[in-house]
């Protein structure tokens, strides 16, 4: 039976977390002389920010909830998804003596995190077609092993990881907390695992608005969990983890659901023109399969292809020295202005300086 309680670093659990003016008094009316703010106002001319925001962030939370399909008490939001993993591993382990598993190639923070916070890594690699090897993966954990990382759709495949294997490793594992990082989901054609957080415990979701929000520069990520972990969560988060000015965005940005999902479409339908395209050129081996808003592309010479395209000032990701990810480069979704000079430059590398001889591929 999973409880939360069991391991848990002890000192969080009795941790008296920081109250801050904000904790206090949660009105919005009022006399404010509680926080040693500047009462006259703001430098800056694009408005007033002396007052410090919404600890908890409970406007986003009350909109986010009904569209994400969760209560409002299960959303953590952190400055990026970094922050949740970041605060994860501190909650949960003990340096020096717990462990976190990952299943390389991944996300990089991941392993960062682990190493910030000297917590030993065990690796267990994805299967040659970037999928988990659930017994392997089922043998490596050890009664120390605090956090399980699967990254789906995962970075730097684009792929989903099959949906048995997940769910094996949640029944399997039940002194861990296995992490289901969804920053790319938007981009799948598949439910997210936020509709299981009832019937797993030990289940936490990361989504992002970075990616299919197209919010990058606001750094704001989702963590989806029990409402017990949620509490821990905002218990050892610094007071005001996200900006106003974030917060006043964000809140924007959820009134227009539908523009991100026409942004997510155009992607799709580009990714498709994109993939056929690249498969066309002579120096590129594989396009591998992508439900993410990126391409994972296996090249002859990736280094040079690399150079090259550094030279012509259009950059992709180099991922060749990565585990199962030899001679790739990982190649974002542009626009498609951006994506025909990514094909133009490709194409003159390959002998041939002309665009339109490109094959033509309808859509």
């Amino acid at each position: 039976m999973f409880n939360l309680n069991n391991f848990l670093r002890p000192h969080i659990l009795s941790l008296t977390p920081y109250s801050s003016a904000r904790d206090e008094y949660t009105g919005t009316i009022g006399v404010f002389l509680d926080a040693n703010e500047n009462p006259i106002g703001s430098t800056t001319n694009a408005g007033d920010y002396n007052r410090y925001p919404d600890p908890h962030q409970w406007a986003i939370k009350q909109r986010l909830a009904p569209i994400k399909g969760v209560r409002v008490e299960q959303i953590f939001l952190g400055n990026g998804s970094d922050e949740p993993i970041d605060l994860l591993v501190r909650a949960t382990c003990v340096p020096g003596k717990d462990n976190i598993l990952i299943m390389p190639p991944t996300y990089g923070m991941y392993e960062v995190s682990a190493a910030v916070n000297d917590v030993a890594l065990i690796k267990v690699p994805l299967t040659p077609d970037y999928q988990v090897d659930t017994e392997a993966v089922l043998a490596a954990i050890t009664e120390n092993t605090k956090l399980i990382w699967l990254c789906s759709p995962n970075n730097p495949s684009g792929n989903l990881l099959q949906a048995d294997a997940i769910r094996r490793i949640l029944e399997a594992a039940d002194h861990s907390l296995v992490i289901v990082d969804e920053a790319y989901i938007d981009f799948a054609n598949t439910p997210s695992w936020t509709t299981q957080l009832d019937t797993y415990p030990n289940l936490v979701v990361l989504q992002t608005f970075s990616k299919a929000w197209g919010l990058a520069a606001l750094r704001l990520g989702m963590c989806f969990a029990s409402e017990e972990l949620i509490q821990i969560l905002n218990k050892i988060k610094p007071p005001y983890n996200i900006s106003a000015p974030t917060q006043a965005l964000a809140l924007e940005a959820l009134l227009q659901a539908s523009r991100k999902d026409e942004m997510v479409a155009q992607i799709l339908s580009d990714r498709q023109v994109l993939a056929e395209k690249l498969r066309s050129l002579p120096s590129v081996r594989i396009v591998h399969p992508s439900d993410a808003n990126f391409l994972l592309v296996q090249f002859d010479d990736a280094k040079q292809v690399f150079d090259y395209l550094i030279e012509q000032q259009v950059i992709v990701r180099d991922r060749s020295k990565v585990k199962l990810c030899e001679g790739c480069l990982r190649i974002s979704v542009g626009t498609h202005e951006e994506n025909e000079r990514l094909l133009e430059v490709l194409w003159q590398m390959n002998g041939n300086p002309i665009l339109s001889e490109l094959p033509v591929i309808n859509g």
